[in-house]
């Protein structure tokens, strides 16, 4: 039996690659996107009441990593990316539906001109990301203290210091964004880098697309340097 579901809203955000993107919801509250529902469900009719949830639920598609086979096993980035676990014991996007799920923190609703949007944060959402369904997060019922995470015992901690070159800096100055600094330190002090690849060399430039520039950077030790911001 097959199913055929239609988006009703597009994520915008500021991650444009998969790369560097956090691997759960929340871990960036730094990280801000609006989702900008389709007609017709852009009525603020639908959303009436939604202001008073501080959290989402979004059900929503990995359309970027859809697979015509699916694989079994998967490597987990909390596991180093060297012990394999079965794809229903990870959060791993490769799944047999590619459909997603994220709670992230709701800011706002923005009705303006026929258009309407919610103001997100926290999110761990490509750009473009076609959302399939919204739900209000209910504390009572979504979370459970008592339950049991396997191997994801916890958050991942800050790992390294996150230092800004001289041509890094004089770019982030004429950007004149503070949040745009504080959403940058954000992302790098977790390393984002693969954990199965090698990281010893620390001559390697590593690059994500941010907004409407790439940013590189380089690892040595417990620090991670930004070299600069490519537009």
């Amino acid at each position: 039996m097959n199913y055929s579901l239609l988006p009703i809203g597009v994520v915008h955000s500021p991650f444009r690659e998969r790369f560097g993107i956090p691997r759960q919801p929340l871990l960036v509250p730094e990280a801000k996107a609006r989702l900008e529902l389709l007609a017709p469900y852009n009525c603020t009719e639908a959303f009436a009441g939604l202001e008073a949830f501080s959290h989402i639920w979004l059900t929503f598609i990995f359309h970027q990593t859809m697979r015509n086979q699916w694989q079994p096993q998967v490597r987990p980035p909390r596991l180093g990316g060297n012990r394999r676990v079965g794809l229903f014991a990870s959060r791993s996007p490769f799944r047999p539906n590619p459909v997603g799920l994220s709670v992230v923190m709701l800011d706002g609703i923005s009705s303006q001109q026929g258009k309407v949007e919610l103001l997100l944060s926290g999110i761990d959402l490509l750009d473009g990301t076609p959302v399939l369904d919204i739900k209000p997060y209910i504390p009572y019922a979504d979370s459970i203290p008592e339950a049991r995470s396997g191997y994801a015992t916890g958050p991942p901690r800050a790992s390294k210091e996150v230092r800004f070159s001289k041509t890094a800096e004089a770019q982030l100055q004429q950007r004149n964004d503070a949040e745009l600094r504080r959403l940058i330190i954000k992302l790098l002090e977790c390393d984002p880098r693969p954990a199965y690849k090698n990281r010893s060399r620390s001559d390697r430039i590593y690059g994500m697309r941010l907004y409407d520039f790439d940013l590189k950077w380089r690892v040595t030790e417990d620090v991670v340097e930004v070299i600069e911001l490519v537009v």
